[in-house]
């Protein structure tokens, strides 16, 4: 079994990216080449790590660009005319999302990219965000875990794709499985409708302990498949059969009916996740032949850093623009996507989506082999259908949620 993962802070106050031993990373801008960094690395074993990846060879400031810049990335207008999803909406519900450790920039952060692209206020003050602890408490809050760019991402593509939504953050105190699973049931209790995991473990024998924390009736919960390709074992907690498993796409203006292409996400030594459980039987609505478990992912969205979406954050001390994606970022916007619709009783697991395929964009091309061959199968290979890395497809307005 490969080691589970917990991170470490990515950029500097020099706006380079770190990698995992340390070393400082300043990408050449003038190159060329795409550079992206996973923001989460270093083992420990029981822990979780969050899937966002950021690009670091961009103009101005070598991945973070100044708070003055028009941001790079796609926007959540362009996120919505790619998905066909309508402008308003959600305004009953509230998107949690649940990270490790504390990001104290996260309001601001997030105020200063909804200002940006003309979306309503979501603060404190009104009501509409609200950070807590894993016991549900304003205070005190954990330590900062290297998780910030994860924070960001997660709360802005719930912004992208659910403008009305009310957004609950609630941190566990570290990345350690216990932890996450506790800031899940805080967030249930705090009436969550929908949930977003962006973080994940490769399934082991004991991930049954944890289960019962994704397992909430009448709240959609989002996780994301992950950003290793295609796996032996996929990860937990994507792989429950009580949660929506989340694969990535890469998406692209396209001179063609819908304006826009999508293929498989499969980029810079990262891809979609996908698997077949070893530990978790099939459940009844999924139909795949060639795994005898649970399959993921279920359905899917845009996740390649190469198009991937612009957010805001503060890093050590750095504040400005990235471009960003992993599965991280189809997760969460998944999750703004069925608040969007306002039927989240539908999703006690993925059933729903298994029984209105036809209202989703069906991926049929691209792999997430990545130096691990499984001979052209679904659960690698984007096929007409159900296939492993993008699920069912990606939305196409809300007829399927």
């Amino acid at each position: 079994m490969k080691s589970l993962i917990r991170p470490i802070a990515v950029i500097t106050a020099a706006l380079c990216l770190l990698t995992a031993t340390g070393e400082a990373f300043a990408a050449n801008p003038d190159a060329g080449g795409i550079v992206v960094r996973d923001v989460c690395a270093a083992p420990a074993p029981g822990h979780a790590r969050c899937f966002a990846r950021v690009r670091t060879d961009l103009r101005q400031g070598h991945g973070l660009r100044s708070a003055a810049a028009p941001p790079a990335g796609y926007g959540p207008a362009e996120l919505r005319a790619a998905y066909h999803l309508p402008a308003t909406g959600g305004a009953n519900q509230t998107v949690a999302v649940v990270d490790a450790g504390d990001d104290a920039d996260a309001e601001a952060d997030l105020a200063t990219y909804r200002t940006t692209y003309g979306l309503p206020p979501c603060t404190t003050s009104n009501g509409c965000f609200r950070k807590v602890n894993q016991k549900g408490q304003p205070s005190p809050l954990p330590a900062d875990t290297g998780w910030g760019v994860e924070i960001a991402l997660d709360l802005d593509m719930v912004s992208a794709a659910c403008p009305q939504c009310k957004i609950l953050l609630v941190e566990g105190d570290d990345e350690g499985l216990p932890a996450l699973a506790a800031a899940e049931n805080t967030a249930v209790a705090l009436h969550a409708t929908e949930i977003s995991n962006s973080y994940g473990a490769e399934e082991y024998g004991d991930i049954a302990t944890y289960a019962p924390a994704y397992h909430h009736p009448g709240v959609a919960i989002t996780v994301s498949s992950g950003d290793s390709g295609y796996l032996g074992s996929p990860e937990f907690p994507a792989v429950l059969t009580s949660v929506i498993a989340v694969g990535g796409t890469s998406l692209r203006k396209a001179n063609n009916t819908r304006g826009w292409t999508e293929t498989t996400w499969n980029s810079d030594g990262g891809a979609a996740g996908s698997g077949c459980s070893a530990w978790i039987a099939k459940p009844a609505w999924q139909h795949d032949k060639n795994c005898p478990g649970r399959m993921i992912a279920d359905v899917a969205s845009d996740a390649d850093p190469q198009t991937g979406p612009a957010i805001y954050a503060t890093v050590d001390g750095a504040t400005g623009w990235l471009v960003a994606g992993g599965t991280s970022a189809s997760s969460p916007y998944i999750a703004g996507v069925i608040a969007l619709a306002g039927h989240p009783g539908r999703y006690p697991n993925a059933a729903y989506l298994y029984a209105h395929p036809t209202g989703l964009y069906d991926i049929t091309s691209g792999n997430n082999a990545l130096g691990t061959e499984c001979g052209g199968d679904y659960q690698c290979q984007a096929k007409p259908g159900y296939d492993g890395p993008t699920g069912l497809g990606t939305p196409h307005g809300l007829t399927a949620f």
